[in-house]
Parts: structure tokens; C-alpha cells; sequence
């Protein structure tokens, strides 16, 4: 298999929330989406004292893409007005199709805020096509040992959230065929990872630093791949933990405001109007 080439590395630049530590290296200054790939939130690493107020994510709607949340370090706990709800720890991912429109909340469950702690976590915006946007909502929330750990390479370990690879399958069933995967590659490690053919690739380092080939990248650089080459060969000589995926294109106008990503700016306004006459279901308490 041919390597792909490197289309751009993209630097996180900070935005915090509140004493929220938080980067995003997508939507920036250089780069609005990876189709469908359309935003990344990458908060903390941080500790929390003890009597700490927990995360700022109170009830808010969404309509018309996913949220895919990564709990690295800490717990978060998560109520919509689908009726889901779960409290996910270090190590686990909570996938939610916001479809045609749900409240949610996440927020640091009650022992966190009492005790303090690490937290760190990732929370990546999943596009949806426009015949998927008013699908019926979803959620799905998984413990780490529900991640299918898989050996990938030299020496590295793929945590496999959706597709498949190697032969296991990831628990989650993404909609559009997203495959998502988080990568642990310790001192010296190397893989090659698969990059199907006219899919968009994606990597976020969250710790280390990592090469490929005569390029390199560092903790929070998110690095886009062209769509040639039907792999991505990456090698750390010190450790370094990824976020990596690839997905279809969807090639379809987006049109975001706020918490909404729709196709028009008619559906929009629909979206705004559905929300404030209640169609979004009673919101959630903020714990």
C-alpha cells in the first residue's frame, strides 16, 4: 500500500471556556472542516481541586450532525431528551446522533465535583447528509473495556470505536460508516493505518510527538491527509497517543449557527424555531 501524502498540519489554537482548559485545531484560521469531520474540542489536561463547579456543558440542543465524546481522564455524565443517560469513565466514548433535534447535557457527575481529579477530553462534531439530518436521535455510550484494544504494527495499540479492523468490529455503528479509533504508540512504536481510497483521513495527536516519513507532528497539531495512497504510516520514537479516523465525504453545503449544522439557511431558521416551541422535548435538569 502507498503512503498518502500530508495535505496540512494544523495547530490547535486556545480557547477557553470559563477555567475550562480548551484547543481547537478545527474549524481554524486555515481550515473549516475536514469533510465531515467539522470540529474538534480538545479540553484539559487539567486537575480539578476538591468543590470544583465540573464541566460548564449544561442542557443545549443540537440538530443535524453527531457529537463524539472521548473521556481520556475523569468521568462525564450524560442526559438527553431522548431518555439516555450514563455516567462514561477514563477511557470510554459516548457517540450521540443529535439527528433531527434533542437537548443534552454533559457534565462532571457529583463524586468529580466533590473530589476533584484529572480530566481531560476530547469531543468531535460528526457531519450528517441531508438525508440523514432529521434522522430519529441516538446515543450510544461505552466503557473502556467495551473498546476493543487490537495490536496494530510495531508495538502500537488501536482502540477500535467504530468499523472495523483486523477483523473485530468497534461497538459503535456509525450511520455513515465513519471508522474512529484512538492509537496508543509507545517509545519506538510504528503502524501503517488504513486510509481507504477517496475517504478523508484524519489524525489528532493528543500526546507526544509523532513522524511520517520526512514530516512530524506534536501535541495538538491535527494533520490532513490528501486522498491519494491508501494508507498512513506513523512512527514515535518517545510515545504519543492519536485520534484517528476516516469517513466518506459528504460534499454537501453546510450552514452552521450555534449548535445547528444544517444545509440551508431556511433550515436554520426551522431549527431555531422547532427549539424554542418546545419540539426538542422538556431539556434536561442541570445537575
Amino acid at each position: 500500500m502507498t503512503d498518502r501524502s500530508i495535505k496540512a498540519v494544523h495547530a490547535a489554537y486556545r480557547d477557553d471556556i470559563a477555567d475550562l482548559i480548551t484547543r481547537r485545531p478545527v474549524p481554524g484560521p486555515a481550515v473549516d472542516q475536514v469533510d465531515p469531520f467539522l470540529f474538534l474540542n480538545h479540553h484539559g489536561p487539567q486537575t480539578y481541586r476538591p468543590g470544583n463547579n465540573g464541566l460548564p456543558f449544561g442542557p443545549h440542543p443540537h440538530r443535524g450532525f453527531e457529537t463524539v465524546t472521548f473521556i481520556l481522564e475523569g468521568s462525564l455524565a450524560h442526559m438527553d431528551t431522548g431518555g439516555h443517560e450514563s455516567i462514561i469513565h477514563a477511557g470510554g466514548v459516548q457517540w450521540m446522533t443529535a439527528g433531527s433535534g434533542l437537548i443534552h447535557a454533559e457534565l462532571s457527575p457529583p463524586e468529580f465535583k466533590r473530589d476533584g481529579g484529572d480530566m481531560e477530553i476530547l469531543q468531535l462534531w460528526v457531519n450528517l447528509p441531508s438525508k440523514l439530518k432529521m434522522t430519529t436521535p441516538r446515543y450510544t455510550g461505552v466503557q473502556a473495556d467495551g473498546i476493543p484494544s487490537i495490536p496494530a504494527g510495531e508495538s502500537a495499540i488501536l482502540h477500535l470505536v467504530s468499523g472495523e479492523y483486523e477483523g473485530k468490529t468497534g461497538p459503535v455503528d456509525s450511520l455513515t460508516g465513519v471508522f474512529m479509533s484512538m492509537v496508543s504508540l509507545p517509545a519506538g512504536a510504528r503502524v501503517a493505518l488504513p486510509a481507504p481510497k477517496d475517504r478523508s483521513v484524519f489524525f489528532y495527536v493528543v500526546r507526544g510527538h509523532v513522524s511520517m516519513g520526512e514530516a512530524s507532528a506534536k501535541a495538538f497539531d491535527l494533520v490532513e491527509f490528501a486522498h491519494d495512497g491508501e494508507a498512513v504510516t506513523v512512527s514515535s520514537s518517545d510515545g504519543a497517543f492519536l485520534l484517528f479516523g476516516h469517513a466518506d465525504p459528504i460534499g454537501e453545503p453546510v450552514v452552521a449557527h450555534g449548535p445547528f449544522v444544517m444545509n440551508t439557511a431556511q433550515e436554520i431558521r426551522d431549527a431555531i424555531a422547532d427549539y424554542q416551541a418546545g419540539k426538542f422535548n422538556r431539556a434536561p435538569e442541570n445537575a
